[in-house]
């Protein structure tokens, strides 16, 4: 990994800060997407300091505003000449439906457009790596809804577990229209279920979601077991030969039938390209 250059998003804490650390520890240079700069500085000196790796880069955005991730986009582009890993992770659990500057449901906006608007920002960057991957961490939650293109954002009616299991469908749906748009190029894309990873990400939800994460959180994986298949999808060999899988556990899983929907996963690329305006931008 000495000769990769990754991105990690949501890498100052959780998932995202492991996975940020093995790879260094792997002598990866990694650029790391936080929203504080303060706390992402702290993260980033304490990785170089375990790893005496210092090629560790921060660049700073909130995932809810589109302008920022258009700027972070040409930051990484004006600092990489190539992109080998990106790591789509940053994500949230609202409390109760929000909206983004944008006026998009910020839980959508963030969970999923949030990966689907970077990936295709850096897709000139990805295509010059010579054995590029791209790993979208989505969840099991995906099972707990169904997808309802009249409800997408939440307008109808808002609870955290659907929003959220909405948004970790779209990670899958997304996974799978772009293995397809991959075909023929260097580039791989899978994603996966970290499993129930004892994090602070969902300090803010509500409901049913707030009472298990409160409950079960003593029998939750540690985030260094949460980062383990993330890990393996960036880094081993036998993981780039597959394109367009959701795994757990280092091993393919089957998702829901919804997140298996060819037609759903075409209308949902559709849908996200217009709603970030990337006409003519995409893969």
């Amino acid at each position: 990994m000495k000769s990769k250059i990754c991105l990690v998003t949501g890498a100052n804490s959780g998932i995202g800060y492991v996975t940020t650390l093995e790879l260094a520890k792997r002598g990866a240079r990694v650029g790391m997407v936080c929203r504080s700069a303060e706390r992402g500085e702290e993260a980033r000196q304490n990785i170089i300091a375990q790893t005496q790796n210092d090629r560790i880069d921060l660049f700073i955005c909130d995932f809810a505003v589109q302008s920022q991730i258009h700027t972070l986009a040409q930051e990484i582009k004006a600092k990489y000449e190539r992109l080998d890993v990106l790591v789509n992770n940053a994500g949230l659990i609202g409390n109760e439906r929000e909206l983004t500057p944008d006026g998009l449901e910020l839980t959508f906006a963030v969970n999923h457009l949030g990966y689907f608007i970077l990936t295709n920002l850096l897709k000139d960057c990805l295509l010059r790596s010579p054995e590029g991957r791209i790993v979208n961490v989505s969840s099991e939650m995906h099972r707990f809804t169904k997808l309802d293109f009249d409800n997408l954002q939440s307008e109808k009616s808002y609870t955290s577990i659907k929003a959220y299991g909405i948004s970790k469908l779209c990670n899958i749906l997304f996974t799978k229209e772009l293995a397809k748009r991959l075909k023929g190029t260097n580039l791989v894309t899978n994603c996966l279920h970290p499993g129930a990873v004892a994090t602070n990400f969902a300090n803010k939800a509500n409901g049913f979601l707030k009472f298990l994460f409160k409950f079960s959180k003593p029998i939750f994986l540690s985030p260094e077991q949460g980062a383990r298949t993330v890990v393996y999808l960036a880094t081993e060999d036998e993981a780039a030969q597959y394109t367009g899988e959701y795994w757990e556990k280092n091993k393919i899983k089957k998702p829901s039938l919804d997140a298996l929907n060819e037609a759903y996963a075409t209308k949902i690329w559709e849908i996200s390209t217009e709603l970030a305006s990337l006409q003519g931008q995409t893969f």
